[in-house]
């Protein structure tokens, strides 16, 4: 970084809003470390924890899109504010008043949909204050905050042995107000700010094509990688017997991998054209999915596999949001939102179908089969478009598709 990076934007707020990224991250999937702790206290069947870790994805995702509408007309500090305070209350009054059934806690699990959603409010804000040849680092450096999901593996199974998982429940609102505390003071909002957008506004945006198979391409990139996030510690507690703490080690490993992978991915696909990147990805997920499926490796095997498939998601990641630009130039704010929200909906279908998978089949193979039928669905759909979007000279601009 330069001192002309330096001049250009507001530090203090790329600061705050990495933190807050962050943070918000580790909150949202923090069902998944502690599932192996919770479900039998609550005494859940497989599905109701599939379903329990998914629904924050969920709420998360259709959240985004509120997020975006909301920061359009009433500023991103504001909103970020006012969504941080309604996560840190939801988390308190769950830990005062306990969690004793399996609706408590998919209605926590709606609340910490809330910090999910803040990817639509830190990254814009962020981008506001850059210009454009530094929009690349800005927005590195602030989506790094989805490190967050590997602290929560990291740290948050041993403090439950520790602590009890409901006790980490009220933990987490002491970092959250921290952060909360120095955005307060050191975030602010860019004079730049573009003009509101409306419902309508994405409204029209989905009646385009493309919109929906870069929709569908983040679904399965992104949603692979924030579905996995939540449902592996259940996964390797389950399938190999290993602790919670210990599971919590495996799915850190793999987070880590898939959140570092990411802008690889979007430096290969400015190399080699985002479509071609995409097709090699979405082949290796296909394949390794298929692999695990069978249920059939070791412990360290199975890890092996599972971290270069969320690496190549993590890559999937950081391609999409390469040809997102290039195909919709005038509507990167709506896309963002509209991409960030389908992938929010893959990654709660496919928490809730591994948990509904092991139910009912008895197994977790049929649940990893049928992702891996998108991903194949996904290289369909982006060599078609690719070939299309390659003809069109007008869609290039000069960059690699």
């Amino acid at each position: 970084m330069t001192t002309a990076f330096f001049r250009a934007g507001h530090l203090p707020t790329l600061i705050a809003c990495f933190l807050y990224f962050d943070l918000s991250f580790a909150v949202w999937v923090i069902l998944g470390p502690l599932a192996v702790l919770i479900a039998p206290e609550l005494d859940l069947n497989a599905g109701q924890k599939g379903l329990m870790v998914a629904t924050p994805i969920l709420a998360g995702a259709l959240l985004r899109v509120v997020n975006g509408v909301l920061i359009s007309h009433w500023k991103a500090r504001r909103i970020g504010i006012v969504m941080q305070f309604v996560v840190i209350a939801g988390l308190l009054i769950s830990w005062k008043y306990g969690l004793h059934s399996f609706s408590q806690m998919l209605a926590l699990g709606a609340v910490l949909g809330v910090a999910g959603a803040s990817f639509a409010i830190a990254l814009p804000m962020v981008s506001y204050w850059y210009p454009p040849e530094q929009q690349g680092i800005v927005l590195g450096l602030t989506g790094a905050g989805n490190s967050g999901t590997v602290f929560a593996s990291l740290f948050a199974p041993g403090l439950a042995v520790a602590f009890g998982w409901h006790n980490i429940i009220g933990f987490a609102a002491a970092p959250l107000s921290a952060v909360l505390l120095f955005f307060l003071i050191a975030a602010k909002d860019s004079p730049k700010s573009p003009p509101p957008k409306t419902v309508a506004d994405y409204g029209r945006l989905l009646g385009k094509p493309d919109a929906w198979w870069l929709m569908f391409f983040y679904s399965v990139s992104f949603g692979g990688f924030v579905g996995f996030s939540s449902f592996l510690p259940i996964y390797f507690n389950d399938h190999y017997n290993l602790s919670a703490v210990n599971a919590g080690y495996f799915t850190a490993g793999c987070v880590f991998a898939g959140s570092f992978a990411r802008p690889f991915g979007g430096a290969i696909a400015d190399r080699f054209g985002g479509t071609r990147t995409l097709s090699v990805i979405y082949t290796v997920v296909a394949g390794l999915l298929l692999i695990i499926a069978q249920g059939t490796l070791p412990a360290a095997s199975a890890l092996g596999a599972v971290i270069f498939m969320m690496a190549a998601l993590g890559m999937g990641n950081g391609a999409v949001f390469q040809l997102l630009p290039q195909r919709f130039a005038r509507e990167v704010g709506i896309m963002t939102g509209l991409a960030g929200m389908t992938g929010g909906v893959g990654g709660f279908y496919l928490a809730a179908s591994l948990g509904y998978a092991k139910q009912f089949a008895g197994s977790y193979g049929p649940g990893f089969t049928l992702f891996a039928v998108l991903a194949i669905a996904a290289l369909a759909g982006v060599t078609k478009v690719g070939l299309r979007w390659r003809r069109d000279t007008a869609l290039l601009a000069g960059a690699r598709i």
